[in-house]
């Protein structure tokens, strides 16, 4: 666990492996705050950034598999001189603390964004923007809390498939190798190249230093194991009906990472859905093509 005194300073060490002006800023804009769950308070990191209107419904975004707020550096600038936007890290990943009395499940990353909105969103309705897997938690949390959602936005969104049931049977040591293998440099930068469309404009050292600061979090490979052995986010195909919120969909046309079927599914299967082809773009819309993902989420709410 990170102290509160220490957690600014090892955000200042992680700066200086930063290049990029939108990279720097938002890790300038971190915060902790604490959720009550289970009985303790966990140090959540998160990012609020544009103006309180008491009539208008915040912008929460919601990032990917082993990823971290970070991935928004693109999205929150675009989004926060129009509407108040956070940005969070979901329980166990990111630059949050990862409690070792609290496994990391789809059901504990609930309740978690549960308390969050609660303790810090004042419980008003939300658009819940969701990337990747960040897709499938909000859809869990729309279906679970129906009452705290007024509009969702799935990017490439996790959510029609199953997720890896293999993890559930990695005990040790099958559990310690699978997670030092996706701590590998080169690992993660063959993951990085297949998400965008174009990565030799995209993968910078800049990128490649904003997907792996977290890993040296306390904790990051037991909570990666935990998440792992809980099966993950399970496919939503036969609830998406229970979901009456608007519901706007966007999708890289080039999506090498989910494919583009999904998008299909979640736009027949959804009551309220509007599907958004994004053009020239992978997997990672939201820093492929920010302009076009921050003005299709503005027009929509």
């Amino acid at each position: 666990m990170v102290s509160t005194a220490s957690f600014p300073a090892l955000l200042d060490q992680f700066a200086q492996r930063l290049s990029e002006p939108e990279s720097l800023a938002l890790l300038s804009q971190i915060q902790q705050v604490s959720v009550s769950m289970q009985g303790q308070g966990v140090r959540s990191s998160c990012v609020q950034a544009g103006r309180f209107l008491s009539d208008r419904s915040p912008i929460v975004l919601l990032h990917g598999f082993d990823s971290s707020l970070l991935e928004f550096r693109r999205l929150v600038p675009r989004l926060a001189p129009h509407r108040e936007t956070w940005a969070i890290d979901l329980l166990g990943f990111g630059f949050s603390d990862r409690s070792a009395q609290i496994p990391i499940s789809p059901q504990t990353i609930n309740e978690h964004l549960y308390g969050f909105w609660q303790q810090h969103l004042q419980e008003r309705s939300l658009v819940l923007v969701g990337a990747s897997m960040g897709g499938a938690a909000a859809l869990k949390f729309a279906l679970t809390y129906p009452q705290a959602v007024k509009q969702l936005v799935l990017i490439d969104s996790a959510g029609v498939q199953m997720g890896p049931v293999i993890g559930k049977f990695l005990f040790p040591p099958l559990d310690r190798w699978a997670v030092e293998f996706l701590r590998r440099p080169d690992v993660r930068r063959g993951i990085s190249r297949n998400a965008y469309a174009n990565p030799d404009r995209w993968v910078t050292p800049d990128a490649e230093a904003c997907a792996a600061l977290h890993l040296e979090m306390p904790n990051w490979a037991e909570a990666l194991k935990s998440f792992t052995k809980s099966g993950g986010y399970p496919s939503f195909r036969s609830q998406l009906t229970q979901i009456h919120v608007p519901t706007l969909i966007l999708w890289g046309r080039n999506d090498r990472i989910l494919g583009t079927q999904d998008a299909i599914v979640f736009e027949q299967l959804l009551p309220q859905a509007q599907l958004q082809w994004i053009e020239d773009c992978g997997h990672v819309p939201h820093l492929e093509q920010p302009e076009d993902t921050a003005r299709s989420i503005l027009t929509m709410v």
